[in-house]
């Protein structure tokens, strides 16, 4: 008996259609926005992260040296991956570049609620534009794609900050802050008692009474007393560029799904304008849904022309817990519209009745195991098949077929060379 490996999940067939329903609505929606889906590797070079992040975070990776003795890892994350293409055919492309792509991703992390060593993402992501309107489409898109999936908004919020509102501030005080650190520690805050977070703020540089009042003035979420407090060029920028996007997602109907968080900083270091992160209204699912941002600087720093940025990767995990807490996670069974059921030497007509219901776009499924009648019909209820089409020689030897509708019970004798017909879809009310 072999098991898995914690932190990777089997997926049967029944929360497999689930979870296919619910990525068919946030790529459908992608595709309404006009992003184009691309294809992405599972391996990649390691120096993609350890360049960026350092050696340390190989421990996170699942990483091996490959047999021509190239260090690779299995990606933890797209956005690497995706900067990495855009430079490739940076001058071909045209801007703006709209992608999206679902696909699994793999990280040697702590498994908990909601968190897996192997999880599935659906990343969005727009590049060549530094507008308001392209931070505004990715939330537009990020609700829209919830709302699909029947969510509305009692049910989730956007918490929506500024990198640069944080660093600004952070510079404002008069101490050797590694800004970065404290970002970090502010990401985090949710998570930590006051004093942890209080500690945090005073390892990046800042003294006790500094971290009191910065964690203070960041959670009252006032802009206006932010950039007072901070009086720098930076700050007001960001808070400008910030309300510039929050009034183009009112244009695009995401405005209602949006409030300001400041203490929203998103941990990943490349990120560098608005932020933000998707939550659970109601509290019940305790961490971030998912989250998103602009990343600027991140093309150029891999080798390409200075290309502004803006992403969000929902992960189906989370996403799945969010939308079984709302009562809106699509049924987690499997669906067949017929069931073509043979008794005795009958399968040339049974075949021929489900290649025309194949054609016509229907589920269809016949007997492969040479089963008796009552055990054809046992497994077509286990599928849940709507319809029984019974083709048995008695009934053949009449030039019929009985239709049967398995919730009713009710059934009908029809001819044989009159079914499926002309009908799309046919039901007892069309053959009678």
């Amino acid at each position: 008996m072999y098991d898995r490996i914690k932190g990777f999940r089997d997926v049967y067939p029944g929360e497999m259609a689930a979870r296919r329903e619910a990525i068919e609505v946030l790529e459908g929606t992608a595709g309404r926005y006009g992003f184009r889906e691309i294809a992405t590797p599972a391996l990649e070079r390691a120096e993609l992260w350890t360049d960026k992040s350092g050696d340390e975070i190989v421990e996170e990776l699942y990483s091996f040296e490959d047999q021509g003795g190239r260090h690779v890892a299995l990606t933890p994350e797209l956005t690497p991956t995706v900067a990495r293409m855009v430079v490739a055919k940076q001058q071909e492309l045209s801007k703006p570049i709209k992608w999206y792509s679902t696909r699994p991703f793999w990280r040697y992390e702590q498994v908990q609620q909601g968190r897996q060593r192997e999880f599935y993402q659906t990343n969005v992501d727009v590049f060549g534009s530094a507008e308001p309107a392209a931070d505004a489409e990715i939330l537009a898109w990020a609700a829209d794609a919830l709302t699909g999936l029947g969510l509305t908004g009692e049910d989730f919020e956007f918490r929506v900050s500024h990198r640069d509102v944080l660093g600004g501030v952070l510079e404002a005080y008069e101490a050797d802050v590694d800004v970065e650190d404290a970002i970090r520690a502010v990401d985090k805050s949710d998570a930590l008692a006051e004093a942890e977070y209080h500690d945090l703020l005073v390892e990046a540089g800042l003294t006790y009474d500094q971290a009191a009042e910065f964690a203070d003035l960041i959670a009252g979420g006032d802009l206006e007393e932010v950039a007072e407090f901070a009086d720098a060029e930076r700050v007001d920028a960001a808070v400008e560029n910030l309300r510039n996007v929050l009034a183009a997602a009112e244009d695009f109907g995401a405005r209602e799904y949006c409030t300001i968080s400041l203490e929203t900083a998103r941990g990943l270091d490349y990120y560098t304008g608005v932020v933000f992160e998707c939550f659970d209204s109601a509290g019940e699912v305790s961490r971030s849904i998912f989250g998103g941002g602009r990343y600027d600087d991140l093309i150029e720093s891999y080798g390409g022309q200075p290309t502004p940025a803006v992403g969000v990767a929902p992960g189906h995990a989370t996403l799945s817990l969010l939308c079984q807490r709302a009562g809106v996670w699509p049924e987690e069974a499997v669906e067949t519209d017929y069931y073509v059921l043979q008794v005795g030497d009958t399968r040339p007509t049974a075949a021929r009745i489900a290649r025309e219901l194949r054609e016509r776009g229907h589920v269809v499924e016949g007997d492969v195991a040479g089963r008796s009648f009552g055990a054809q019909l046992e497994y077509a209820d286990s599928i849940n098949a709507e319809t029984v089409v019974i083709v048995g020689e008695q009934d053949l030897a009449n030039d019929e077929v009985t239709v049967k509708e398995m919730e009713s019970g009710d059934q009908l004798q029809v001819p044989v060379e009159g079914f499926p017909g002309d009908h799309e879809r046919p039901t007892l009310a069309d053959l009678e």
